[in-house]
């Protein structure tokens, strides 16, 4: 029987027993075909189990037809674990549930799909966490750090998953279920139980010698089965042995594991040292005094960081490499005094971080690392393969002077973070994985990394698991005896092989099915994507896996990304999600139809084009840009969506509406007209659409009376935004630019960013109009005047669409001229000296503005005002340009509305301002909350006129 039809049948019979979705599909093929790992396998069939009723159907099915079983949560495994060539059950999306928080025995019950940090938010009512907490703590899942006994930053001081395990429920390929834990098979359990454990029992007592000493001496031991468990000195925890098996022994249903104390006050003490072997020297000094963590990380990895690692890098004490040890105290006094007192011990200089926020901060840099690291200083791609290799301590500084010859050796290079208190290593490495011969060189580095290891007393993986990245590997860590017993132990609960085959036992090569597929020619594209070498392929290649786009929170005040994901919750609406599909894409095995699929236009529909990822992301996918290239590419030469008529041409259609707008809007809001005109325009009928002002700013700025005199002068912007349709916007800012002392000019013609072509994928036309642009602003740029741009969202375009289109110095030269006007209030209006406000307001900041610009000028600006601003952590308002307006889009446009800013507007009191520079952000919030927004330039106006 051929592949399609088995996939064929396998999907007909999960569909008649399976509650769930079950895709077999291109594009949820597509998503699911690779993990955060170098590898790739096309999943038969993608099942997202409701219950665990369907989790047992799903195998039942799968065993019926002989095929795997890989159980997936957050997708975030580095090692190839999490991928699989048949059935892959994804329990992230509604396995989710927390049974039970049980304060009194310190224990949570939870279901394999719940994300870490929500069972440490239902834990910490009680004053309690979950002691391991890897960097993705964010988006992981319990169930994927059970596969992988993961650990995190804290383990050093509350061990491994492993070490927090009570029991597990767990289910068999052969359909047995049964409750695993400290206790033996469960009385009147059946026969297959009783089996298991009396096979477990007779492992362990054969073996004793083997288990005593086969094991090497490192805290960080996660490769190979931890068959120690069952030794009587340890209690022969059946649970605690098979966490670490990485989905190859059986599925696990739900788990209760221990929950620890939060400490009453923690302080962060920041150790500065000349290079990371300093680092790891000063490690064995502080460990005897009990630290919360003691993380490493490699200078380097911050001047590569944008966004929190950038800003993070000033706050560190002077050095190449930095410790970062958590010290806890019963007041915050305290633990500043155990920090310090660690500072003392050690002899170098550090900083002592007390504020809660600034501590976040610095965490946050340092969990982003394995994101930043994936480019190298010089641009060139760095992958993970050999990125959590553990020692024991005290070997760790030699083992990193040692392993620095061996990246020399290979002609590699690799920055270093991690875990150093417990001698795990984080690296991301740039070896060739894409060219003729790239396998065969990652081969023979990982063979001699892993000898390095073994040489120091180590273990392969310290905290990501085998995978297929380094099962084929165990053999030289263990002895053959070892890897016999390990085969055992996975035939005594897998016999048939049907649980994530190819992983630790009877391992698939290390250097096969690697997701890179050599490009056999250019690919044709209007962006220049100048740090990607003006290649498409490596810039969707960007995107690693590490899933900070699946956040359904934002990590931080300012996050955006991804606004899509939030709503639905559903990987294709994730970032990752659709950068997978256009790799297919290019690659053209599952995804075969190119440009033209429209499986990746599907993908790529729910995308806002908010570019949240530009900067949210911690290797800088920017994925409106590709969206922007896709349906240029996917729609040459054919008939677009109405919308990409109606709000793609908005500049030339606002155009013709000025010449009449009275009769327009009689026209778009009549009840007989109205609908027409929305479904003829493709826009949604549940939106109303804009007035047209009656003047257009360009207009009244014309017919006005101004004396420039000898004042400096700047150019106003007009997008067709503020032109159209809030042209009190313009008129704001004229009279506060004025006030400030400038003369303010308009363009001499027609100019215009090409937003609403730009995120339309017309790039044709949005390249025509902006040279014409161009020449227009020639005289301005070359004088050298500042254009201040009033849409943030026209001004991202001008500062890094249109150079990354265009691909010219001209526009790069008018890029560099462009500044919003706090920028231009803050750095070129010292003198201004606006009389007080004193009001207070809450704040929405456009995602463009975000991504591209920044707004800590608007912050200064606000200050100067004296409003009292607090600046919401809402993310995307949900309409962004022309998505919300679109038909089919209203809903999920809403839903992202309703995630924070539309309550949030809603809680304000009457007399509190609501502030959004974004014509978008006003609209949704007017048509979301009823309340009027204003524009930063109308409250500077109104403050100094009394608008306000």
């Amino acid at each position: 029987m051929t592949r399609a039809a088995v996939r064929r049948d396998v999907r007909e019979r999960l569909a008649q027993t399976v509650r769930g979705s079950v895709g077999v599909d291109v594009a949820t093929r597509a998503l699911y075909t690779m993990d955060a790992s170098n590898y790739r396998h096309d999943p038969l069939a993608v099942v997202l189990p409701r219950d665990a009723e369907d989790v047992a159907a799903a195998v039942a099915v799968a065993r019926e037809f002989g095929v795997p079983v890989t159980a997936r949560g957050g997708g975030t495994s580095v090692a190839g674990n999490a991928i699989g060539p048949g059935v892959v059950l994804d329990f992230s999306r509604h396995l989710t549930g927390i049974v039970e928080v049980d304060p009194e025995r310190g224990t949570a019950t939870v279901e394999p799909g719940v994300v870490l940090d929500d069972l440490r938010a239902a834990a910490g009512a009680h004053g309690l966490t979950f002691g391991p907490d890897p960097s993705t703590h964010s988006r992981c899942t319990v169930g994927g750090m059970l596969g992988n006994d993961a650990c995190g930053s804290h383990s050093v001081r509350w061990g491994r998953t492993s070490h927090n395990v009570e029991a597990l429920d767990v289910l068999l390929y052969d359909g047995t279920r049964m409750r695993v834990g400290p206790d033996g098979p469960a009385l009147g359990g059946a026969a297959r139980e009783r089996a298991v454990y009396r096979e477990l029992h007779a492992l362990a007592r054969e073996n004793l010698a083997t288990l005593r000493t086969g094991f090497p001496p490192v805290e960080r031991r996660v490769s190979g089965y931890a068959l120690d468990a069952l030794l009587p000195e340890n209690g022969f925890d059946v649970a605690r042995s098979l966490v670490g098996t990485e989905g190859t022994c059986v599925t696990v249903l739900s788990a209760t594991v221990r929950l620890v104390p939060v400490p009453a006050a923690k302080a962060l003490l920041v150790l500065g040292f000349p290079d990371d072997v300093a680092a790891a020297e000063a490690v064995p000094a502080v460990l005897p005094l009990r630290p919360q963590t003691v993380e490493g990380m490699d200078a380097r990895l911050l001047r590569l960081a944008t966004g929190s690692g950038a800003a993070a890098a000033a706050h560190l004490p002077d050095g190449g490499a930095w410790l970062f040890v958590e010290v806890a105290g019963e007041s915050a006094g305290e633990a500043a005094e155990n920090a310090a007192a660690i500072a003392a011990s050690v002899g170098t200089r550090g900083a002592v971080v007390t504020d809660p926020g600034l501590q976040r901060l610095l965490w946050r840099a340092r969990e982003e690392g394995a994101g930043v690291a994936t480019r190298a200083a010089d641009g060139r791609e760095a992958w993970p393969g050999w990125e959590d290799a553990a020692v024991p301590p005290d070997r760790l500084a030699s083992y990193l002077r040692e392993f620095r010859a061996l990246l020399a050796a290979h002609g590699l290079t690799g920055i270093t973070f991690g875990h150093f208190g417990e001698g795990c290593i984080h690296t991301r490495i740039d070896v060739d994985l894409v060219g003729p011969g790239g396998a065969a060189g990652f081969r023979r580095f990982v063979t001699d990394a892993a000898d390095l290891v073994v040489a120091h007393g180590g273990s392969l993986s310290g905290e990501h698991g085998d995978g297929q990245a380094r099962s084929e590997l165990l053999g030289r860590m263990y002895p053959p005896e070892m890897i016999a017993l390990f085969e055992r132990f996975k035939s005594i609960w897998d016999p048939d092989d049907g649980m994530n085959p190819g992983v630790i036992v009877r391992p698939r090569p290390l250097d096969e099915d690697l997701r890179f597929v050599p490009p056999v020619g250019p690919l044709p594209v209007r962006f220049g994507y100048p740090h990607d070498g003006g290649d498409f392929r490596q810039a969707v290649r960007r995107c690693v896996g590490v899933g900070k786009c699946r956040e359904a929170h934002p990590s931080s005040d300012s996050d955006v990304m991804c606004p899509s994901f939030r709503a639905t919750r559903e990987e294709k609406d994730s970032t990752r999600g659709r950068a997978r599909v256009l790799l297919e894409m290019v690659n053209g095995d599952v995804v075969e139809e190119g440009w033209r699929s429209p499986e990746v236009r599907d993908a790529l529909d729910l995308c806002l084009s908010c570019k949240g990822c530009r900067s949210d992301c911690p290797v800088g996918v920017d994925m409106a840009t590709y969206k922007s290239e896709f349906l240029h590419q996917h729609y040459r030469g054919r008939v677009r969506p109405a919308a990409h008529y109606s709000m793609g041409h908005l500049p030339t259609l606002a155009r013709l509406a000025a010449l009449a707008p009275g009769p327009v809007n009689s026209v778009a809001r009549s009840g007989l007209l109205g609908p027409l005109v929305r479904r003829l325009g493709g826009i949604a009928e549940e939106r109303r659409l804009p007035a047209f002002a009656p003047t257009t700013f360009a207009r009244w700025f014309r017919s006005r009376q101004a004396d420039a005199g000898s004042r400096p002068e700047v150019l106003l912007w007009p997008d067709t935004f503020t032109n159209h349709f809030s042209p009190q916007v313009g008129r704001a800012a004229t009279e506060v630019l004025e006030a400030a002392g400038f003369a303010v000019r308009l363009p001499a013609g027609r100019v215009c960013c090409g937003l609403t072509w730009l995120s339309t994928g017309q790039l044709d036309t949005a390249s025509r109009i902006a040279r014409r642009t161009q020449r227009i602003l020639a005289p301005v740029v070359e004088a050298g005047l500042p254009v201040v741009v009033l849409e943030p969202s026209c001004a991202a375009a001008l500062r890094v669409d249109l150079p990354e289109l265009l691909s010219d110095e001209a526009s790069r030269h008018l890029a560099d001229r462009v500044l919003t006007l706090a920028e231009f209030l803050d750095t070129e209006a010292g003198h201004w000296d606006p009389p007080q406000h004193g009001g207070q307001a809450v704040r929405q900041v456009h995602c463009h503005q975000h991504a591209v610009l920044g707004s800590d000028a608007d912050e200064r600006v606000l200050a100067r005002l004296a409003v009292d601003t607090v600046t919401l952590a809402s993310g995307c308002c949900g309409l962004a340009g022309n998505f919300g307006f679109e038909r089919g889009h209203y809903e999920v446009s809403m839903a992202i509305g309703e995630h924070v800013l539309l309550p949030a507007v809603r809680a304000a009191s009457p007399d509190t301002l609501v502030l959004a520079d974004g014509f978008s952000c006003r609209t949704q919030i007017i048509q979301g909350a009823g309340r009027q927004a204003l524009h930063l330039a109308e409250v500077a106006a109104g403050r100094l006129y009394s608008f306000c």
